[in-house]
């Protein structure tokens, strides 16, 4: 072999050790999978909590709804009173931060109004909102009961001051604010008493027609009577009845 034939050869490449991929999660998977699995069991809880009743409703009940063990359970909760309290404060927050994204959007206080009326009664319908309604406040043990009340008033709150500016702005009809929110809240919270997914009516629809009749009422409001024109040439009804006598 001839020196410019070695010089053609190719070089072969030293082969490079490849990493290998380590079958433990880093840490933030780890804690976004534990998140994951805390959430799927306050799910479980509430949706049991709605169709049974807090009292009702065991450890043992939740893990079998999702074929688990009940030790299982306590890597994520520590008994039933926290899940609860959970289940009703994540109820309690979305309705909080759709409320301000309500406000933050913008428009009158009609507006406004429907819009938190709309988040509301979406919420009630879901499994939290709905452990909110069904359960209530009195289950949960304190000091956890006093805040959780605490951020009803601020929902209460939040509907007065719509109702007052509508008032002021001339959108509503003079009323009590505070007696109108407690209307207006009631009604929409009664949804998740008796409303069942599957049913008759879609969530969105039951939120429109609920929405609908508080906003516009029951009672139909008759229009301005409209005069029919006479045929051209023709007396009017009652004079043609006189001359036949």
């Amino acid at each position: 072999m001839n020196q410019s034939a070695v010089a053609k050869t190719p070089k072969i490449p030293k082969k490079t050790a490849s990493a290998v991929a380590s079958p433990w999660a880093t840490a933030p998977d780890r804690e976004q999978q534990r998140e994951a699995k805390r959430q799927a069991v306050l799910q479980a809880a509430a949706q049991l909590f709605n169709e049974r009743g807090f009292h009702a409703t065991s450890l043992d009940d939740i893990a079998a709804r999702l074929h688990v063990t009940k030790p299982t359970l306590y890597y994520y909760v520590k008994n039933k009173d926290e899940i609860l309290l959970q289940c009703v404060s994540q109820g309690l927050q979305m309705t909080l931060e759709g409320i301000e994204a309500s406000r933050q959007a913008g428009g009158n206080a009609m507006d406004q109004l429907r819009a938190c009326m709309k988040v509301y009664a979406d919420i009630v319908m879901q499994p939290f909102g709905m452990c909110l309604i069904r359960v209530g406040d009195e289950e949960v043990p304190e000091p956890s009961r006093t805040e959780l009340r605490r951020m009803k008033s601020e929902i209460d709150q939040a509907f007065r001051r719509l109702v007052a500016q509508g008032v002021q702005e001339g959108s509503l009809q003079p009323c009590d604010p505070k007696m109108t929110a407690f209307v207006i809240a009631g009604a929409l919270s009664w949804i998740g008493r008796w409303y069942q997914p599957g049913g008759e009516y879609t969530p969105e629809q039951v939120a429109q027609q609920c929405i609908a009749t508080l906003c516009e009422g029951v009672l139909r409001r008759p229009g301005p009577l409209k005069a029919v024109p006479a045929k051209r040439g023709a007396a009017p009804a009652v004079a043609r009845r006189t001359s036949k006598k």
